[in-house]
């Protein structure tokens, strides 16, 4: 069995930036509230550019990164909740923008945990020899399935795309991951697409296509999958938070973030934060973290990190990883 390493990371986000102030003069908020609330004081949003737009652009700067043709790429998963259409996937409008001729390309759901399971199924094509080199991407322009006249959902979330570049081979960068999902509590977090109307049914009255969600269950569901996750990956791999840089965890709420580390009893400067740049980016949070620490120089071969993520679905999960990158 091969081992696998990240050898590149990218992200983007849209240029035009909307601060809490901005977002006051649309709904019933204020910046002391949602930054108090939240710890978010800005969100990207595009003004034009769809998911793929912003996935190929995240997925561009990884190859770069990685110093690395997208002809040599062999495998594309895109982790979405806002794909451009339903056909084709957007891994494939990817591919055919950067052209990666000699990929495989598929889309996952997953929420906000999207980037982890696809980390998660392109280390099995990878590991098993069927596939060399992955790239995995989390996009999501999370603006366009917003209910902006709802200020408890719509202060939370921005459009954003990130990506890393997986190869497999004798050096083990990927230690352990572990993913799970709870179906029972999808209603928690929904985000419905197309209602059943055809010439059987008129469908459903005032439907909505935008995302709600039930913000008290998915705070608690947080904190204990976040926690769990974090504390089992450690224990399946004999490790402990000492040993871990840092931990990244889906940049959804800063409170979360405070309830798990006083769970955990740990080191919260372990803990990396953007979501006051970014909001809620969905499968892009993670992925997007993880690039900003690669370019800031944050990480040197040999540190092990943790990437841990919660999302619709309900879904979780956690990889533990060994930076293997060179600066």
């Amino acid at each position: 069995m091969n081992e696998v390493q990240i050898i590149g990371t990218g992200s983007y986000a849209p240029l035009n930036i909307m601060t809490n102030h901005e977002l006051s003069k649309i709904v019933d908020t204020s910046d002391e509230w949602i930054v108090s609330m939240t710890g978010i004081k800005q969100r990207h949003i595009s003004t034009g550019e769809n998911t793929s737009d912003l996935a190929t652009k995240a997925a561009t700067f990884a190859l770069k990164n990685a110093n690395i043709k997208a002809e040599d790429i062999d495998l594309i998963i895109v982790a979405s909740t806002s794909p451009d259409q339903f056909v084709p996937a957007t891994a494939c409008i990817v591919q055919g923008n950067i052209g990666a001729v000699n990929a495989m390309a598929f889309d996952i759901s997953a929420a906000c945990t999207g980037f982890i399971f696809a980390l998660n199924i392109a280390m099995q094509f990878l590991k098993t020899g069927q596939r060399k080199r992955a790239l995995i991407i989390g996009a999501d322009v999370l603006s366009k399935i917003v209910d902006w006249t709802d200020r408890n959902t719509c202060i939370l979330f921005g459009d954003g795309a990130g990506a890393a570049v997986l190869e497999a081979g004798s050096v083990r960068g990927i230690i352990s991951i572990n993913s799970a999902s709870e179906g029972q509590k999808g209603k928690f977090l929904t985000c419905p697409t197309v209602d059943v109307k055809n010439t059987y049914t008129k469908g459903t009255e005032n439907f909505k296509a935008t995302i709600s969600m039930d913000g008290k269950e998915i705070f608690k569901f947080a904190v204990k999958t976040i926690a769990s996750s974090i504390s089992r990956i450690l224990k399946e791999n004999n490790y402990t938070l000492d040993d871990i840089k840092y931990v990244v965890c889906h940049q959804a709420n800063f409170r979360i973030i405070e309830f798990v580390v006083r769970k955990l009893k740990a080191d919260k400067e372990k803990f990396f934060v953007n979501l006051d740049k970014y909001g809620n980016t969905s499968a892009a949070s993670i992925a997007i973290a993880l690039d900003e620490m690669n370019k800031e120089n944050l990480l040197t071969v040999g540190d092990k990190i943790i990437l841990v993520g919660f999302g619709g679905g309900l879904t979780y999960g956690a990889s533990l990883i060994e930076w293997t990158m060179n600066k």
